[in-house]
């Protein structure tokens, strides 16, 4: 057992320090364990995106508008430029709230970062939860949930663009034509899984190295912590809204390549 390391400095036992820190809050055993922090944190997030957004857009203002209208508007905007850029055809009327519920719900995840390494886990000590992850994207069932999300509505717009027998046929003429049917299958399967799949890793991996680093530097005295503390939470900062715009900017490119019309000439 490892809670008492929450009582105890950082320094005491670095090794059950992180160790502590990078656990969840679980319940379950073997396949059906469900990492409780992150889904809570996550829907609870979900849930605060969704109330501000429905608080920001019941009563727009045209000429006065509020901090939180101006807010969601410039994302909006942000968000619609690059579907624009990206889109070579007309995009469907669904691809501009999918890119921004992304956007938005992935800086959120991303953004509880921000709070002190101690904090969260130190309140759940209190009330005798022995874990507790605060960031649902250092998660990696988090990471590949959302990947799968897009790689599956990717897959919708590919057939509801193309048509399923298109869709299909791409599989057997891409990316090498008509007389290489086995490798094509082969080729455009990877191709497929490769882009949840880096997708995921991509956001997991920067998140999780970003808390782990933060761990790392908790363990500096206290005399010293400050100003690395400080010049990673500025770094930080970037790399928060970062994974968040290119999370959102793939799925854009995906959808787009959803969207393209199928080629004729097999």
């Amino acid at each position: 057992m490892i809670h008492a390391a929450t009582d105890a400095p950082a320094t005491a036992n670095p090794t059950v320090y992180i160790q502590h820190h990078l656990h969840n809050l679980q319940v379950g055993e073997g396949f059906w364990t469900f990492n409780v922090d992150t889904i809570g944190v996550a829907v609870f997030l979900g849930i605060i995106l969704v109330w501000l957004a429905y608080k920001a857009g019941r009563h727009p203002e045209p000429n006065t508008p509020g901090t939180l209208q101006n807010i969601f508007e410039l994302i909006v905007e942000f968000v619609e430029t690059q579907i624009k850029d990206t889109f070579v055809t007309r995009p469907s009327a669904m691809v501009g709230p999918i890119a921004f519920s992304i956007f938005c719900w992935v800086f959120l995840m991303n953004a509880m970062d921000f709070l002190p390494a101690d904090l969260m886990p130190k309140l759940a000590s209190m009330i005798g939860i022995e874990h507790f992850k605060v960031v649902p994207t250092t998660d990696p069932h988090t990471t590949f949930a959302l990947a799968c999300s897009v790689f599956l509505i990717t897959m919708f717009y590919n057939i509801k663009v193309k048509g399923f027998g298109n869709y299909f046929m791409s599989y057997l003429y891409h990316p090498f034509g008509k007389y290489a049917m086995p490798f094509n299958i082969m080729m455009t399967l990877v191709e497929e899984i490769a882009k949840p799949l880096a997708l995921a890793l991509r956001l997991f991996g920067n998140m999780f190295a970003g808390e782990l680093v933060f761990l790392l530097i908790a363990l500096l005295p206290w005399w010293t912590l400050w100003i690395p503390g400080a010049i990673w939470s500025i770094f930080h900062i970037l790399v928060v809204g970062l994974q968040a715009f290119i999370f959102m900017v793939l799925t854009v490119m995906y959808l787009s390549m959803a969207h393209e019309e199928p080629q004729k000439d097999h």
